[in-house]
C-alpha cells in the first residue's frame, strides 16, 4: 500500500488533565535532574559548561498543571495515522505529538510500550505528563511543559513525493520555534523522523533535546548502546563514570535487575554510529538511530524495588507489563544545555523501527560481541548511509509549506511573530490562532496598555521575555499591568524591583490577592516566614471573600492558594491558623489526595500521631505527587518504625 497520513480517534481509559493553575509559577523548580557546582569540578570541561549553562529558575511563562485526579473514563483523542504496508505510527497531537504506538505489520510486534491508559502525573517540567510511546522533549532538563498540550499538525509533501506529517509549535521556556516532521518511504520498516530547532532572535539561546522511547521490559530486556562507559545518575544529585555493561557486579544493560531508578547517559565514541536498541530474549526489539547532531544516548530504568514498581502502576495500569525508556538527545546528559547562535538552527533525523539479533550474542557474556551483532544487524536494516541521505533529502523539505491542516497548536508563536516579524518557512503561527489568552498582550503590543478585565476572575499568564517586560514598564501603571510587570522582573531575577511593582499595584487594585499572594511568595523566597504567612492570609480571605462561583477556574484558584497558604502557615508554626484554612475549604477539595497529606502535616504539628497513622491506615493517594518526592516516606518514619507500606512508597534511591 501507499503511504497515507489521516486522521483518526482513539478511545483510552483517562484522567482528565484539569485546568491551568492560575498562580503565576513563582516558585523554583524542584527538577530531581541537578547536580551541585562542587560535583561539575571533576566532569570533562565541555560537560561542565553546559550543565552551568543558563539554567532555568522557574517555568515562567508556562503554567503549572496540576488539578488531574486518578479517576479515568473512557475518553476519544484525537489522534493521526501514519500507514504503510510495513509500519503503523499512531500520533496524539493534543498531546504534544506524542507517538502512542507503533505497529510493525509483519510481526504484530508492537514496537514501543503502548500504555493501556492515560494518566496524568506530576513528571513534566510543569506539572501533568503520562507514560508511554515516543515523547519529543524540549525547553529545559525534565519532560517538556507541552507533555499535555496540543502542537500544530499538517500534511507536508515528503521527500519521496508522498505524505508526510508536520508537527510544530513555539516551545515558550526557551523562546524557540521547532517542527518534526514524520514519514514513512513505501515499504519501509523505518519511521523517519526530521526535527528542526530555530533561533530567530539576535542573541543566543540555550537548547535542550531528548526524544525518549518508552519500550516493553521484562526480565530478559537488554539495552544495548555503542559505548564502554556511562555517566550514572541516581537521584542523589551526582554523576559518576561508569563501566557498561557492569557496574558493582551487576548488569545494568538489564533494567530490572537494578533495584532504585537511574539514568544511564551512554559514553558514545566521536566517529561512532549513534544508536540504540532494547532486545528482548528472543534478540526482537526496537532500534533508533540518527544522524550524529543527536550525539547522546540514555537508559532510564525503574528497577525492580518496591519503589520503582510503584511507579510503574501508578502511571500504568496495575496488571500490565512494565517498561523501560531508551532516549537520544542533543548534549551527553539531560542535565546539559547546549548553546544555539543567534539566526541558528539545530537539525537532524532520526530512524526507528525493529530489529532482530542473534540472542545467544546478544544475550551472551561479550558485551563487545553483543554491540557488534546488533551494530551488524541495523547495518544490514538500514544502512548508515541511508539514515545520512534520508536526512539531506529532508532538508530539501523542511521549508515547504503545510497543507492540509490536521491540528491547531496554541496561538502564543502567532502572538510572537506578530510582535516580532519573524520569517518561518515551513512553520506558519498564522494570526487566526491568537485566542483568548493572548488577546490582552495583543492589545498591549497594537494600543501599548494593558486591558483591564470586564469580569472579575483570576489574572490570566503572564509574559515574561525582555521584550514584553520593556511594554509593560511603559504601559500605564494600572494594578494588573504592575503585577505582570512584577512577575516578569521576577523571572529576570530583579526581584526587589518585583516586590515594589507589586506593591504599587496595591492600593487601588480591586482584586488584592494575586498581588499580595506575590509578595507572599517573595516573602518566602527570601526567609521571611512571618511575612509569608501574613501576605498568604491576606490573600486567601481577600480570594474567598471576591470569588463569585464554584466555577472550574475559581475552584483552582482557591485550592492552589488554600495550598500554599497552608504550607506558609505550618513552615510559620502557626498551626491553628493551618487548620483554620483547610476547614475553610471545600468538602470536594479537602477530599484530594494533596490535602489529605496536608492534614496530616498539621495533625503531625499539633502532635496528634494517632490521628495521622488513621490517616494512612485509611488510605489515600496524592494525585500529583512529585518525581522523587520523599514526603510520604518522611511522614511515615515520623509516626512510626513500622514498614513503609507498598501503597505510600515511591522511593526513587536508597535511604539514607
Amino acid at each position: 500500500m501507499a503511504t497515507t497520513v489521516r486522521r483518526a480517534v482513539l478511545t483510552l481509559p483517562a484522567a482528565r488533565t484539569g485546568p491551568e493553575n492560575p498562580l503565576a509559577a513563582l516558585r523554583p523548580l524542584d527538577e530531581m535532574h541537578a547536580v551541585s557546582s562542587r560535583e561539575r569540578d571533576g566532569l570533562p570541561r565541555d560537560m561542565a559548561r553546559q550543565l552551568g549553562h543558563e539554567p532555568l529558575r522557574t517555568v515562567l511563562p508556562v503554567r503549572i498543571l496540576d488539578g488531574y485526579g486518578r479517576d479515568r473514563t473512557p475518553t476519544a483523542l484525537d489522534a493521526i495515522v501514519i500507514e504503510n504496508d510495513r509500519l503503523r505510527a499512531t500520533v496524539l497531537p493534543g498531546l504534544g505529538g506524542r507517538i502512542h504506538s507503533l505497529h510493525h505489520k509483519p510481526t504484530g510486534r508492537e514496537l514501543v510500550y503502548r500504555n493501556p491508559v492515560l494518566q496524568p502525573a506530576d513528571f513534566a517540567l510543569n506539572g501533568a505528563w503520562f507514560s508511554g510511546g515516543i515523547e519529543w522533549n524540549i525547553g529545559a532538563t525534565g519532560h517538556t511543559t507541552l507533555s499535555c498540550a496540543p502542537v500544530h499538525a499538517a500534511l507536508v509533501t515528503a521527500p519521496d513525493g508522498g505524505d508526510m506529517l508536520r508537527l510544530w509549535e513555539w516551545e515558550r521556556l526557551r523562546d524557540l520555534p521547532y517542527q518534526v516532521d514524520l514519514w514513512l518511504p513505501e515499504d519501509s520498516d523505518f519511521l523517519y523522523v526530521g526535527v528542526r530547532v530555530r533561533n530567530p532572535h539576535e542573541h543566543p539561546a540555550p537548547v535542550y533535546w531528548w526524544s525518549n522511547i518508552a519500550v516493553p521490559e521484562d526480565e530478559h530486556t537488554r539495552v544495548l548502546a555503542p559505548a564502554d562507559e556511562a555517566w550514572h545518575f541516581g537521584y542523589e544529585h551526582t554523576l559518576n563514570r561508569v563501566a557498561v555493561p557492569e557496574t558493582d557486579g551487576t548488569d545494568r544493560t538489564y533494567p530490572l535487575r537494578s533495584e532504585y531508578p537511574a539514568d544511564y547517559f551512554y559514553e558514545v565514541p566521536d566517529g561512532a554510529r549513534r544508536w540504540i536498541a532494547s532486545l528482548d530474549g528472543d534478540g526482537h526489539g526496537l532500534v533508533q538511530t540518527s544522524t550524529d547532531v543527536l550525539r547522546g544516548r540514555k537508559l532510564f530504568l525503574w528497577g525492580s524495588g518496591t519503589g520503582g514498581r510503584r511507579w510503574q502502576r501508578w502511571l500504568t495500569e496495575p496488571g500490565t507489563g512494565g517498561y523501560a525508556e531508551i532516549q537520544a538527545g542533543l548534549a551527553r546528559t539531560q542535565l546539559e544545555h547546549v548553546p544555539l547562535e543567534a539566526g541558528a538552527e539545530f537539525s537532524w533525523l532520526e530512524a526507528y523501527g525493529p530489529l532482530s539479533a542473534d540472542p545467544a550474542a546478544v544475550h551472551g557474556d561479550d558485551w563487545a560481541a553483543a554491540r557488534a551483532e546488533t551494530e551488524r544487524q541495523l547495518a544490514r536494516a538500514l544502512p548508515r548511509a541511508d539514515v545520512d541521505g534520508a536526512y539531506e533529502a529532508w532538508r530539501r523539505c523542511a521549508d515547504t509549506e503545510p497543507g492540509e491542516v490536521l491540528a491547531t497548536g496554541s496561538g502564543w508563536g502567532a502572538l510572537e511573530v506578530r510582535r516580532a516579524g519573524y520569517k518561518l518557512p515551513g512553520t506558519p503561527f498564522d494570526r487566526s490562532t491568537l485566542g483568548e489568552q493572548q488577546a490582552p498582550w495583543l492589545e498591549l503590543l497594537e494600543q501599548g496598555t494593558f486591558p483591564q478585565p470586564l469580569r472579575v476572575a483570576p489574572p490570566g499568564p503572564s509574559l515574561v521575555s525582555p521584550h514584553w517586560r520593556d511594554m509593560l514598564e511603559t504601559a500605564p501603571a494600572e494594578p494588573l499591568t504592575e503585577y505582570h510587570l512584577g512577575i516578569a522582573q521576577w523571572h529576570a531575577d530583579d526581584r526587589a524591583q518585583a516586590v515594589r511593582s507589586w506593591e504599587r499595584g496595591l492600593p487601588l487594585a480591586p482584586s488584592r490577592w494575586p498581588l499580595l499572594r506575590c509578595l507572599a511568595v517573595a516573602a518566602r523566597e527570601s526567609g521571611q516566614s512571618e511575612r509569608a504567612a501574613d501576605h498568604y492570609t491576606e490573600a486567601f480571605d481577600d480570594l474567598c471573600a471576591e470569588r463569585r462561583d464554584d466555577g472550574e477556574i475559581w475552584t483552582a484558584a482557591t485550592s492552589a492558594l488554600g495550598r500554599e497558604a497552608i504550607e506558609a502557615l505550618l513552615t510559620a508554626g502557626r498551626t491553628a491558623a493551618a487548620r483554620a484554612v483547610l476547614e475553610s475549604l471545600s468538602t470536594e477539595i479537602r477530599a484530594r489526595g494533596r490535602f489529605r497529606l496536608l492534614e496530616a502535616r498539621i495533625l503531625l504539628a499539633e502532635g496528634d500521631t494517632a490521628a495521622v497513622r488513621a490517616l494512612f491506615d485509611a488510605g489515600f493517594e496524592v494525585e500529583d505527587l512529585r518525581e522523587g518526592a520523599e514526603v510520604l516516606d518522611e511522614i511515615w518514619r515520623s509516626v512510626t518504625d513500622d514498614p513503609l507500606p507498598d501503597l505510600y512508597n515511591f522511593r526513587m534511591r536508597p535511604p539514607r
